[in-house]
């Protein structure tokens, strides 16, 4: 998708009226197309090149990628490095910033420098327990929440203010984000808890992994009784979907993996499939189709954890971009592929 006011290919774009940022997702979503993120891992690495090599993995596919920040509290590159590769060469990042790590001067300077880098979308987290990682001795930190933090990133932006009272200059264009799990008890009072968070400033949402479709329409119906998904202040959301490995992989992830709701019958036909793996995907394209279809939903947010090559699989077999295609490096110039043209994207 190119935009007519687009200055030059993958660089930020003017603002328009209503919009808060000069970001891609911001404008993807406005013009009410549906929109498609995913992740990457970062590496245990310092070497920039392994996290290009993820990013082009979603070449033509996504309209953002999402850089984890300690997901499960285990420790990689942060989320701020990933951005800072991932930007320089164009791409659409969604920076997170999870409250476990951090308190509220360290995470306002991060914003800063994340927008600064041109990170255009903040996800605010309130984050994994420590226990839960690779470093159960850390000190947490959770100085803030993520209802909180996203209530100081907004008024950063629209108050140019540090929480201090103190001004800032040029305050951070972002689009904020949160996310929302509607697929655990209590299931009544998700809702409400997606309303403080747009209340806070949330402007989408990403949610936990989806495999109750019933589940999500009903929490769907209940946002939208709330008139959350209506007027300029309307909330967009993006369910999580993904494809399972096996049926013992869904398994372990339902038992292990704190928030993750996967009913019986999503194992129940895994296991009776000749290649799970394979079913897995289908599972994930059969449940895009049936999010795609319901009214309210945005987009999806695609977490194919080691399984990230499938994601462009599952985006040409679903169909789902009606025909758009997300910029990437070299999508609008081909010589920034061929690393011997002087006019090669370099870092």
């Amino acid at each position: 998708m190119k935009f007519d006011d687009e200055p030059v290919p993958g660089y930020s774009l003017p603002i328009l009226p209503g919009h808060v940022s000069p970001g891609r997702l911001e404008r993807v979503l406005r013009a009410g197309k549906f929109a498609i993120t995913s992740e990457i891992d970062p590496p245990d690495s310092a070497d920039p090149a392994e996290v290009l090599k993820r990013a082009a993995i979603f070449d033509g596919y996504v309209d953002a990628i999402n850089a984890t920040d300690g997901s499960g509290a285990n420790c990689h590159m942060s989320s701020a490095g990933v951005c800072s590769l991932l930007t320089r060469v164009g791409y659409a990042t969604i920076l997170q910033i999870s409250c476990r790590d951090r308190n509220r001067i360290a995470m306002q300077g991060e914003i800063l420098g994340g927008a600064a880098m041109g990170a255009c979308n903040l996800l605010c987290l309130t984050g994994d327990g420590v226990q839960a990682g690779d470093h159960p001795q850390a000190k947490p930190v959770f100085d803030l929440d993520s209802i909180s933090l996203l209530q100081i990133a907004r008024n950063m932006r629209d108050e140019h203010r540090f929480e201090s009272g103190r001004r800032i200059e040029t305050p951070p264009r972002i689009f904020l984000g949160a996310a929302e799990n509607p697929f655990v008890p209590p299931l009544d009072w998700r809702p409400h808890r997606l309303a403080k968070k747009v209340a806070a400033g949330a402007q989408f949402i990403q949610t936990q992994y989806c495999f109750d479709i019933e589940r999500l329409r009903d929490f769907m119906l209940k946002v939208n009784d709330l008139g959350l998904l209506e007027g300029p202040d309307r909330v967009f959301i993006l369910p999580g979907i993904g494809p399972l490995a096996s049926a013992r992989s869904a398994r372990w992830i339902r038992e292990n993996v704190p928030g993750v709701h996967i009913p019986d019958a999503v194992i129940t036909r895994l296991e009776g499939a000749e290649n799970q793996k394979e079913e897995g995907k289908r599972l994930c394209m059969d449940l895009l189709h049936e999010i795609r279809e319901i009214p309210g939903v945005s987009g999806a947010h695609i977490m194919a954890y080691r399984q990230e090559h499938s994601v462009a699989e599952i985006i040409e077999t679903t169909g789902v971009l009606e025909g758009r295609v997300p910029w990437y490096p070299g999508r609008d110039d081909p010589k920034a592929l061929n690393p011997e043209s002087p006019d090669a994207l370099q870092l």
